[in-house]
């Protein structure tokens, strides 16, 4: 984990208005965080390039926007109220709660590091005749570690499956888990917590009904299944995509917004003919990971992890792993959920949730591949892949956000050289002529130099300056936030080379692979 890191990312999105504690005011909410003038931005530009990606390239993906509030059957039918728990543990000399799933993976993972160590020793012993896949087969202390960390798994996954909180306590205890705070295995049993908040609706208490908060956004889209497949007019195979917020009562909410009580979620449906789930499910594997590289930031950073204990309604599932600050942990999940979802409202409703396939001339209930995204933790990976400290030739230091144009909250600032002379109201007149396609910041407060930085460290890509020489043949200065290189343009030219540099469109003109699918 590199904490500095982590630590100057959190620091860096307070600064400069990306995120807030809520209610801080007040010493703050746990795990419920608020976005700031900047990291509302931020967050809207990743929408629009999901919702982009996945509904606007798709003529056979539409979108919809369901309610929060659901009714009560929705959440027995698709098995929340029995089934959506957390195993928690307790310590009792730190008086810290746990989730034990949590302790355990996090404690393969340093088995997993111990093998990434061993990897890069070898890799740098022999050099460019170094074979990855050979020395992972081979060598033998490699091969014990791998070995002991499929024994974890597979014995976590079978107390999980046959709900015995002992064993998994006992494995903790076999594998000397220790409490990070304080460094000790006195740990309370094993006990499963229901992640959904109830609340009710009703005028009188006497009267009303349970209600729960959607823990999921996907439940939202199975209840409308064959609302749009109607309207719409939709054949299979077509998709139902969303964006909206879930709640989870998370005890052991932590990592800033990895981890909230409120979190927003980008999800996509993915109705198929029975029989093809399993190729549909492999086909957006690659188009999500492909999503996800088409951001720039280095392949290494994305991992593929397979599922070992799965969820009650899925036959298969992976994870899109992302490096974080703290490690490889869950970006996006994509899951084979079969016919469950639909098989399960049609049986708690009475309403059949059939689909005619002329083509075979028959009626049958669609399998589902889902593809589920958390936008806070997209959020989180792009601020902290983009946060950089670079030290310059002159030896002097600049913190940037080298954030993907295209997503970076301001576009363009404009900036006159000096608070006189007619700088201003000529600034004034280049703003006004951008701000109808980007979101333009004004900015004549401080030295030019400063300026720079300040609009560095938020991330804007681009900087107009605007001089005396501007006044006289109608050119401006153009600085990129990457290379820090200054041109000479007319201003003629200005919204060109920003669109060319900045727009949404334009990074959807590179994914012509999501349009055939």
């Amino acid at each position: 984990m590199d904490t500095d890191l982590f630590k100057n990312v959190i620091s860096h999105a307070k600064e400069y208005g990306f995120i807030f504690q809520s209610s801080e005011i007040y010493d703050g909410l746990s795990a419920v965080y608020d976005y700031g003038q900047n990291g509302v931005l931020l967050k809207n530009n990743i929408k629009a390039y999901w919702w982009g990606a996945m509904v606007q390239m798709h003529e056979n993906i539409v979108g919809i926007d369901s309610a929060i509030f659901m009714h009560p059957n929705t959440w027995k039918a698709s098995g929340h109220v029995d089934a959506f728990n957390d195993p928690l543990i307790d310590n009792k000399d730190s008086k810290k709660r746990y989730r034990a799933d949590v302790l355990i993976e996090d404690h393969v993972e340093k088995i997993r590091q111990k093998i990434e160590k061993e990897v890069k020793k070898a890799s740098k012993r022999f050099g460019e005749s170094f074979d990855r896949e050979q020395f992972l087969a081979t060598n033998g202390r490699v091969a014990g570690y791998q070995e002991k960390m499929k024994a974890i798994i597979d014995r976590f996954v079978k107390a999980m499956d046959a709900e015995d909180l002992a064993d998994i306590k006992e494995l903790i205890e076999d594998e000397q888990i220790k409490c990070p705070v304080s460094g000790s295995m006195n740990w309370t049993d094993v006990r499963q917590f229901n992640l959904m908040f109830g609340t009710q609706m009703g005028s009188v208490a006497e009267g009303a009904s349970t209600l729960y908060l959607r823990p999921e956004t996907a439940q939202g889209i199975f209840l409308n299944y064959l609302n749009v497949q109607k309207t719409g007019r939709m054949k299979i195979p077509f998709g139902i995509a969303q964006i909206g917020k879930a709640f989870r009562n998370e005890i052991v909410a932590r990592q800033f917004i990895f981890r909230m009580r409120e979190f927003e979620q980008m999800e996509m449906q993915f109705f198929v003919r029975p029989g093809t789930e399993m190729e549909w499910y492999e086909n957006w594997k690659k188009k999500r990971l492909a999503w996800h590289k088409s951001l720039g930031f280095d392949e290494s950073n994305y991992r593929f992890h397979d599922h070992k204990k799965l969820a009650h309604y899925a036959a298969s599932a992976t994870d899109i792993e992302f490096n974080f600050p703290f490690g490889f942990k869950e970006l996006e999940g994509i899951h084979s959920r079969t016919d469950f979802d639909l098989k399960q409202h049609q049986e708690y409703s009475g309403k059949k949730l059939q689909y005619f396939d002329s083509e075979l001339g028959e009626n049958y209930v669609p399998y589902v591949v889902e593809t589920s995204i958390g936008l806070d933790r997209m959020f989180l990976a792009v601020l902290s892949k983009s946060l950089m400290h670079e030290t310059l030739e002159d030896g002097s230091q600049r913190t940037v956000l080298k954030l993907p144009a295209f997503l970076a909250p301001n576009k363009v600032a404009i900036l006159p050289l000096l608070k006189k002379d007619g700088l201003p109201e000529k600034a004034r007149e280049v703003t006004e002529s951008l701000k109808l396609d980007h979101i333009v910041q004004y900015d004549e407060k401080d030295a030019i130099g400063k300026r720079y930085r300040r609009q560095d460290a938020a991330g804007t890509p681009l900087c107009v300056t605007v001089d005396h020489k501007t006044l006289e043949d109608n050119t401006v200065t153009v600085r990129f936030r990457d290379t820090m290189e200054q041109i000479r343009i007319p201003l003629s030219k200005l919204t060109a080379i920003t669109n060319e540099t900045v727009s949404l469109n334009a990074q959807f003109g590179k994914l012509s692979s999501f349009i055939d699918i």
